[in-house]
């Protein structure tokens, strides 16, 4: 196999990278987008153009089309399609998945797809629904193992990709990720997540995602298949997904369906094109509606935005602010934003990933709290040694009678004035205290108050602070000044 994936830049278990496929480089976090013969909106030169390094395109699609299949066996995707950067095949579970039984076999699609040169080439995996059972679930995942073992020992030179398939059973797909990545696999697309993706039940996604992610080696490019609305992208690039495959381009625009970062809009209700793509600066709003390539048009800027999307968190995961991209996104639907709170709730694992200094961190609300800096700090501050009498003073201030003063900044805690300057405390953007990000400082208290249990312990706070100080850290010494 020749597929390798260098990581060049961390934030969250979002990567940048180099997946290099053969000769061939992509850029990662990356959109393939999915052309379709039979429906060229884009070409795929004119989408080379435009930035695209890769693409993908169905396998089975060909190799049932009258149009193309001779063709494209004897002149390859690659001359067929127009198309010099790296092309993936998907093998026809897309097919299965929608329309049950496909009249092809795994040996079938795997022999077609090294015929007509894939450079990614995926076995027939089972897409399992996430309403099946679990012993559906878990003889589907049986069926897909031994497809990809029989992918191996036929083709053990092509490129191939290891589909990590199991429902929505944690411990399934955890078991195959692992499953495959002892077979050696570099390149893992998670399956059948498109159902949980159109239901919105983005929570049922992180935990698919995550557990998936558990059983693979941290060098693995895991490709999120079906995930293509740029509104949800950073999302999941930061439960670590680095490419995505996407029709919606093409589809939300026959549909008449501008798409945005933020969501999607009907083009029938825009007064104004509120982008700076080439067609939104060529055309008004009625112009466009009334085109003859109004859906050409539209498919147009459609990519233009999931593509840039892409691009803005490359460069959020190199400046470290993709929590804060993130965040935004996810507010402006009420599932993302549940979703959000669910990754939230694993921070504790992503913070093994996640990088250990960021430019600045910025405090956006309740959902701050739990992200992997403060994690990752109030771990850490546990670990300072301190002697027998120990001030955490909030207006900074020190008090006799104490060995060691600490300060306090919310929502991470108490800190030593030595790391007054370091990552996070020094580079954080707080606003006005509030009770959220208070209660949140006070968790850092009562850990380190139990990492030493040797040492006594006073807080020193504003008399406005002093019931939730009570609250939150009863039975330690307060001493309250009236400010």
């Amino acid at each position: 196999m020749s597929i390798s994936f260098e990581v060049a830049h961390k934030d969250i278990a979002g990567r940048t990278g180099r997946l290099r496929v053969g000769s061939k480089v992509v850029r990662t976090p990356a959109l393939l987008p999915v052309v379709n013969p039979h429906i060229p909106l884009i070409a795929p030169r004119e989408m080379r153009e435009m930035g695209v390094e890769a693409l993908i395109t169905n396998a089975y699609i060909f190799n049932r089309s009258t149009e193309f299949r001779e063709r494209a066996i004897e002149e390859g995707l690659h001359a067929l399609l127009d198309f010099n950067g790296v092309i993936m095949t998907d093998s026809g579970s897309f097919q299965l998945s929608v329309y049950g039984d496909v009249e092809v076999t795994n040996r079938e699609t795997l022999t077609f797809q090294q015929a007509i040169d894939s450079d990614i080439v995926i076995p027939l995996d089972i897409p399992t629904p996430p309403g099946a059972d679990r012993e559906t679930a878990r003889r589907d995942l049986a069926i897909t193992m031994e497809r990809i073992r029989e992918a191996r020992t036929l083709f053990p030179d092509a490129n191939l990709a290891g589909p990590v398939q199991g429902g929505i059973y944690t411990d399934l797909r955890e078991g195959a990720a692992a499953a495959v990545r002892d077979l050696g696999f570099t390149f893992c697309p998670i399956g059948a997540v498109v159902p949980l993706m159109e239901s919105y039940r983005y929570r049922d996604l992180v935990r698919v995602v995550l557990a998936a992610k558990r059983g693979l080696s941290p060098a693995t490019c895991v490709h999120l298949f079906g995930a293509g609305h740029p509104s949800m992208f950073a999302f999941a690039v930061a439960m670590g997904c680095d490419l995505f495959d996407s029709a919606a381009y093409a589809l939300f625009a026959r549909e008449g369906r501008y798409i945005t970062p933020q969501g999607s809009l009907r083009l029938d209700e825009l007064a104004e094109l509120p982008c700076a793509c080439r067609v939104c600066r060529g055309y008004t709003a009625e112009e466009l509606r009334c085109s003859p390539e109004r859906e050409r048009l539209l498919a147009l800027h459609n990519l233009h935005v999931t593509l840039a999307e892409i691009a803005r968190i490359r460069q959020a995961i190199q400046d470290g602010t993709l929590w804060e991209l993130v965040d935004d996104r996810c507010r402006n639907h009420p599932r993302l934003l549940a979703g959000y709170r669910e990754l939230l709730a694993h921070a504790a694992d992503l913070e093994r990933h996640d990088r250990v200094s960021k430019r600045r961190f910025f405090y956006r609300g309740a959902e701050s709290c739990g992200r992997t800096e403060v994690v990752r700090f109030q771990q850490t501050i546990s670990r300072i040694a301190l002697g027998e009498r120990v001030l955490i003073s909030f207006d900074g201030k020190a008090m006799p009678g104490f060995d060691d003063v600490l300060l306090f900044k919310p929502p991470f805690g108490p800190y030593p004035p030595e790391l007054a300057e370091t990552f996070p405390v020094g580079q954080s953007e707080i606003p006005d205290w509030d009770d959220e990000m208070v209660r949140c400082g006070c968790a850092g208290i009562r850990r380190l108050t139990a990492a030493h249990p040797g040492t006594r312990f006073a807080v020193r706070c504003g008399a406005a602070w002093l019931p939730l100080i009570r609250e939150e850290l009863p039975g330690l010494e307060v001493h309250c000044e009236q400010v």
